[in-house]
């Protein structure tokens, strides 16, 4: 059985990483509310952009523009956002984990998947795996995230489209929902899927000013540059809001723990005293 010393060095222990745990959801509480502002904020635009880009799609010749080519799929990039640190509850191994199937997918489909890291946990995970990596990013969610991030990453993505070194492009990260549920979301990036055409209409082409060509070559790399930035907004509120859910129950648990060592430390409290106690009363019959 544990001295009353060693209980109560335990319990000063927890009591210091409850204290740590606390702090740590509140920090995470309180960058959420602008992180969730900021994803709220930008996700109408994204989407509006998206509708846009599919509806183009569907309408124009595919061969006016690079990003719009679809070809035979023998290479795959794979762009994997994770998180630069832990303790937020499965947050990391739920993307990585579905990012694992996606490869193993693709690798039987007879593809060729490549990677693009977004996040230390992720470039640590891959490291001790055998797919070969294009870009590693990391330190990118320490404060507000920069957009030069996104356009960084998409340029060096819409390059290697464009000279055919991969033929499809997917984007896995955490999708925020509230601070309690995260999604996973794998989403194709490129080739851009048209837009589905009602049954029994036509689609149509538009007039373009100044030039469907000048409008596809500044919108298509806006695109690939809005919506990455949409998920790395996306992951940082994922994020933070499973850490803050992750460090609320820790608090919890540690104050469990602390209760339950507080009373076995009574019990054995009360049980030396009582021992004290009978070997007083036993030397004093003995005395008599």
């Amino acid at each position: 059985m544990a001295s009353l010393r060693d209980i109560r060095r335990r319990i000063r222990s927890v009591k210091n990483t409850r204290q740590i745990t606390k702090a740590m959801k509140v920090v995470a509480a309180s960058k959420l509310r602008r992180a969730q502002e900021q994803i709220i904020a930008a996700r109408p635009m994204a989407h509006k952009l998206m509708e846009v880009m599919a509806s183009l799609a569907a309408r124009v010749d595919r061969d006016r523009h690079p990003l719009l080519a679809k070809r035979e799929v023998r290479k795959v990039e794979v762009v994997v956002i994770t998180g630069d640190r832990g303790l937020c509850g499965a947050f990391n191994t739920n993307i990585l984990r579905e990012a694992d199937r996606l490869l193993k997918r693709e690798t039987e489909a007879g593809h060729e998947p490549r990677l693009n890291l977004i996040g230390r946990k992720g470039r640590d995970y891959y490291r001790r795996r055998p797919y070969p990596r294009d870009q590693e990013v990391v330190g990118v969610f320490g404060g507000n995230i920069d957009f030069k991030v996104a356009q960084q990453v998409g340029k060096e993505l819409i390059e290697q489209y464009a000279n055919a070194e991969y033929d499809l492009l997917y984007l896995v990260y955490n999708e925020f929902k509230n601070a309690l549920q995260q999604r996973v979301v794998v989403e194709q990036l490129l080739p851009i899927e048209p837009a589905p055409v009602p049954e029994g209409t036509v689609a149509v082409d538009y007039i373009y000013e100044p030039s469907a060509d000048e409008i596809l070559a500044d919108l298509l790399p806006r695109y690939m540059e809005t919506e990455l930035f949409r998920a790395l907004l996306e992951s940082q509120a994922a994020e933070l809001g499973a850490r803050m859910t992750a460090m609320d129950a820790a608090t919890n648990n540690a104050s469990e723990l602390i209760s339950t060592l507080t009373l076995q430390f009574n019990r054995a409290r009360q049980a030396a005293i009582t021992k004290e106690l009978m070997e007083i009363i036993g030397g004093a019959e003995a005395l008599k």
